[in-house]
């Protein structure tokens, strides 16, 4: 069953109709799951690889699909109230900037390390997050008006987060969202919206990296992006109708898929 599928994905031409709607779901699914918390884009990459890109070239590929997804996906946080563009671009400055640096090192540097410490630390940071009523009570209070610049330790916290998001775009929504409430003080909502917009800030810097070492498949790029925007819009509708608790559920579901993805795929 697995080798027929595997070979189906390999052999059948992107052009097909039968690839086309299987990079559209894919695409949907991924945007969905993104967009809320994180992590999906795990299942992209297997998908590619699949269809026989390097893991460089389907890292790459993914990036398009990512930019598509949270330009939408930022607008329309911010059309409903939830993304503060002035404390996003402060976040998304020093995540940008690590970006680059975790991009350039992506074909070179041995990510298992990283990807163990995470497996393990991930669901604990993800049980205090949904069980933290306060969700930063030490942050910002409603109506402050709200960091006017980032400390020395959360510029560097987030700079480190940014450098994973180059090596991979696979759960760094997640890191972003933590970030978010842990070291700026924001509700779930609100913090989602500084993951999308810092999101969108970082991407085009990675995937330039990629661009630039010809690591992109364009033409699966476009289709699957066009999944990825569907995946967006449905996501944001849903998560502004029932808010921080329809994030929990896929935060919890996301962080824990991906750790035991991240221990597992240590074994294989």
């Amino acid at each position: 069953m697995l080798k027929e599928i595997g070979d189906f994905l390999l052999n059948t031409p992107v052009y097909s109709p039968q690839m086309i709607l299987i990079l559209i779901v894919t695409g949907i699914f991924v945007g969905f799951v993104n967009t809320l918390a994180g992590m999906a884009t795990a299942l992209s990459y297997a998908l590619f690889m699949a269809m026989g890109m390097p893991i460089n070239v389907a890292n790459g590929t993914s990036r398009v699909g990512v930019l598509a997804q949270f330009a939408v996906s930022s607008f329309l946080f911010k059309k409903k109230g939830y993304l503060d563009t002035n404390l996003a671009t402060k976040t998304g400055i020093p995540i940008a900037l690590g970006s680059i640096a975790g991009a350039q090192l992506a074909a070179m540097v041995n990510t298992s390390i990283m990807e163990v410490i995470m497996g393990l630390t991930l669901p604990a940071m993800a049980i205090l997050l949904l069980i933290n009523k306060k969700k930063g009570s030490a942050g910002i209070k409603e109506g402050s008006p709200g960091v006017k610049r980032l400390s020395f330790f959360k510029f560097i916290a987030f700079a480190l987060i940014g450098a994973y998001g180059g090596f991979t775009h696979a759960g760094v929504g997640i890191l972003i969202l933590f970030g978010g409430v842990y070291m700026l003080g924001l509700d779930l909502m609100k913090a989602n919206g500084i993951k999308q917009f810092a999101v969108l800030l970082y991407t085009p810097l990675a995937l330039f990296v990629f661009i630039w070492h010809q690591q992109v498949n364009w033409l699966v790029a476009a289709i699957y992006a066009a999944g990825n925007v569907t995946g967006a819009v449905i996501a944001s509708k849903v998560a502004v109708k029932w808010g921080v608790k329809i994030i929990n559920v896929v935060i919890a579901i996301a962080v824990f898929a991906m750790s035991f993805w991240l221990i597992y795929k240590q074994f294989i």
